[in-house]
């Protein structure tokens, strides 16, 4: 049965590019009808938050990433926070100084320091130079039982290679004299990353480790610890990066990489996570739009690319764009409307009124919140007109008079609809002997400041007569 992980770290709010490694994690387990584990990551408790772990919770939920063992879900791979694992970590530490595969070290920081300044003076990459690797064991013993600082190394071979295949990348060799000795357990007793993991992969039964593809030439170090205890090793699989438009990797933590802003904005989980899909993967066929249901069903891991992912934001909003048109009109409306709401003073606005005003935009959000940017005009007393519509004003001899022949009819008009609104821009045609674009082009920019917007007659509606009349100078 396949088995795969997700552990996210607590000690900032998870983001898109989890979310995608997450959602890959779990379609590599769901397609194999097999189990999708949740780990957090929390050994720094002070960088450790709260609030990021509730978010992830939330998240997961969210996305409908449903997990089978985990917090809550307690099992005897358990427990699953690994602040809470550190005895074993430092058990099976303990087990490979025994053996031979790690050992104790004592260089402290000022010597590392001047190490490194060293090899930055040739303009060398700094390697640990294994000070303490051959240093004899009970002396060793004797200095950490007198209380002297150290950390835990493992101890690399000198020679060799270590191979692995990897099911995206393909067969990776690293050269076992490049790897440095690198620290298993901290001069405060904790863990690291690299090594925690290791542990924790094996004894929950993980067989398919997923991790992006910056950890591809240091996975070796990994396999090396596998072996070195005896543990079984699993496969792995590494996904592309996410990368910006200008082909740069994405920043964590940054605004654009703020998954708690695009929810906040109103992109649809379901949106969200039918782009991710596509951020390192594509489908047999030209199709674009998947529920989870469905990609449980079409994913196939062997069709995750190797090149980077370009994120795209209006990409995405053209996903979500999708969604919005998609929902019904009940669903549509409790969506946006709290957007509206906060954005506006709805006092005196009647139900009917707001509920089509909302729906007069239904098949042209993009997002949620972008319903404040279309709808400002129906809530201020004065209008900015954009520059290109200022422009075509002024390069339309019969704007004026269109303008002022629409203001006269409306003046007149006693049966406020769209159907009587309707018919008089038709009579202003007749008059001012224009059709098209250049008859309903004047009016809208005339009474709402722009050159492209919803139907014409049900924005004037909406408007009403007072307003409009004002805007036209009357």
């Amino acid at each position: 049965m396949t088995k795969t992980n997700f552990s996210p770290n607590t000690s900032r709010y998870v983001d898109i590019e989890e979310v995608r490694n997450a959602l890959f994690a779990y379609l590599i387990a769901k397609q194999d009808a097999g189990e999708f584990l949740l780990r957090i990551e929390d050994i720094n408790q002070s960088e450790y938050t709260k609030s990021a772990e509730e978010f992830l919770y939330h998240v997961l939920d969210t996305f409908r990433l449903v997990y089978d063992e985990g917090p809550n879900k307690e099992s005897d791979n358990g427990p699953y926070n690994q602040s809470k694992r550190l005895d074993i970590y430092k058990k099976y530490a303990q087990k490979l100084i025994k053996k031979g595969y790690a050992y104790y070290c004592f260089c402290d920081e000022v010597t590392l320091n001047k190490k490194r300044l060293e090899a930055t003076d040739k303009k060398e990459n700094f390697k640990y130079d294994g000070t303490c690797r051959n240093f004899p064991k009970d002396e060793a013993q004797r200095r950490v039982m007198a209380g002297e600082t150290y950390v835990i190394r493992e101890k690399m071979p000198d020679v060799g290679q270590t191979s692995y295949r990897d099911l995206v990348y393909g067969d990776i060799t690293v050269e076992n004299n490049t790897l440095e000795d690198q620290i298993l357990i901290k001069s405060n007793g904790m863990p690291t990353y690299n090594f925690a993991n290791v542990i924790d992969d094996a004894l929950m039964g993980i067989t398919h480790v997923t991790k992006e593809c910056t950890f591809l030439t240091s996975t070796p170090k990994y396999l090396l610890l596998y072996d070195a205890l005896e543990f079984q090793r699993p496969e792995f699989m590494h996904f592309p990066l996410i990368i910006t438009k200008n082909d740069t990797k994405r920043k964590k933590g940054t605004k654009e990489n703020n998954l708690m802003d695009l929810l906040n904005q109103g992109f649809m989980p379901e949106a969200i996570l039918n782009y991710l899909a596509f951020l390192g993967w594509s489908p047999k066929d030209a199709r674009e739009f998947f529920t989870l249901e469905e990609l449980v069903e079409n994913f196939d891991s062997k069709r995750i690319h190797r090149r980077p992912a370009h994120y795209d934001i209006k990409k995405l909003e053209w996903f979500n764009h999708h969604y919005i048109k998609e929902m019904n009109k009940e669903d549509y409306l409790k969506f946006v409307r709290p957007f509206l709401e906060e954005a506006y003073n709805l006092e005196g606005k009647k139900e009917d009124w707001i509920r089509k005003l909302l729906l007069l935009y239904k098949n042209t959000l993009s997002f949620g919140a972008e319903i404040v940017l279309f709808t400002y005009m129906f809530f201020q007393n004065t209008i900015e007109f954009e520059e290109k519509a200022i422009s075509f004003l002024k390069s339309d001899v019969y704007t004026k008079k269109i303008i002022l022949v629409f203001r006269e009819e409306i003046k007149r008009l006693d049966i406020w609809t769209e159907e009587t609104i309707k018919e008089v821009i038709k009579q202003v045609g007749v008059k001012s002997n224009v059709t098209g674009k250049m008859l309903y082009m004047p009016i809208r920019i005339a009474v709402s400041g722009v050159m492209h917007g919803p139907r014409l007659e049900t924005m004037i509606e909406l408007l009403g007569k007072d307003t409009v009349l004002q805007r036209l100078g009357e």
